[in-house]
């Protein structure tokens, strides 16, 4: 069984990775992915935690929240092509400048 603590440093690593890609990165793809990167750390803590205690209820809330991800993922995809329709990028700063 691995420990813990391996577990942890991976979603740190990953935490650490997707707030890299929000608060660097400018292309909106970018960022959209770079939040599921940070929600995936969360479930994975959720799932470690889960384990380590020996109950079910951390699993069963990860796959609740896989599935909101996966909500969440196809809606913002659906406005970034929008924006891209309406601006032509969807890089962040070039559509703030733009007004509708």
């Amino acid at each position: 069984m691995i420990p813990v603590e391996y577990d942890l440093i991976l979603s740190t690593a990953l935490f650490c990775i997707g707030l890299y890609g929000i608060i660097v990165r400018k292309n909106a793809i970018i960022v959209l992915m770079s939040i599921e990167i940070i929600l995936n750390a969360a479930i994975l803590n959720f799932v470690a935690f889960s384990s380590y205690i020996g109950d079910a209820s951390g699993q069963v809330f990860a796959l609740l929240a896989i599935a909101i991800a996966a909500g969440e993922a196809a809606g913002g995809l659906a406005i970034f092509l929008v924006l891209f329709e309406s601006h032509g990028t969807v890089e962040l700063d070039k559509i703030r400048l733009l007004r509708w």
